[in-house]
């Protein structure tokens, strides 16, 4: 089996209880490894962005998280402070609410607000697969391609289910070569690791990624 590329893992630590001891220790195994980004919540920002300064590893902070349930501003806010924080890249949860009930305008404007807060940092929408019907998958992915986001990805991974292979497929055929796609949620070992980046996604987020990676 080949060595994972370790540029393609987001290591995620966003457990309600994650103490910062926790996210020390993560960020040193990012440190170690080599990881993308380290992916906290907004409260972590500036102390994870000072644990990687010198380094070229990215701070990846959830905005929204985990519902997409407030106000499109409450999102843009919480966005800019987390990139004046030191955040490089955004995970953003859409407003599934609004999808289900076709006001896809007001799911295009949430993340056009959040996509202007952000700056020069990346943004990734979050469309949360498991609770949407395929065509909603489609239309989701649409938006978020309109909306100039950089990736779509799978998950929040505190849903009822995380990513799957048909839909990392499906987003990949949706968004075409010019947006990255996510998966996250549920990946734990290198061979479901692998079925992703097989399956179209150019980055994964875990908290396994040690593991995956050794």
């Amino acid at each position: 089996m080949e060595k994972m590329d370790h540029k393609l893992f987001d290591h995620t630590i966003l457990k309600a209880d994650a103490d910062t001891a926790s996210v020390k220790k993560v960020c040193e195994e990012a440190k170690e490894y080599g990881f993308m980004s380290v992916c906290v919540n907004g409260y972590y920002t500036k102390y994870a962005a000072k644990q990687l300064e010198g380094t070229d590893i990215k701070i990846c902070t959830v905005v929204g998280f985990p519902l997409g349930q407030m106000a499109a501003r409450a999102k843009a806010a919480e966005a800019a402070i987390a990139v004046e924080d030191g955040a490089g890249e955004i995970d953003m949860v859409i407003n599934v609410a609004a999808l289900k009930d076709r006001l896809y305008d007001v799911v295009l404007e949430d993340i056009k607000e959040v996509k202007k807060a952000c700056g020069s940092a990346r943004l990734k929408v979050i469309i949360e697969t498991c609770l949407l019907t395929d065509e909603e998958k489609v239309k989701a992915c649409q938006i978020a391609k309109e909306a100039g986001a950089d990736f779509v990805k799978t998950s929040t991974g505190f849903s009822k289910a995380g990513a799957k292979i048909e839909d990392v497929k499906l987003m990949r055929s949706v968004v075409g070569t010019t947006m990255g796609v996510k998966a996250s949620g549920g990946i734990r070992d290198k061979e479901t690791a692998e079925a992703m980046i097989k399956a179209g996604a150019s980055r994964l987020g875990t908290s396994a990624t040690v593991a995956i990676c050794i």
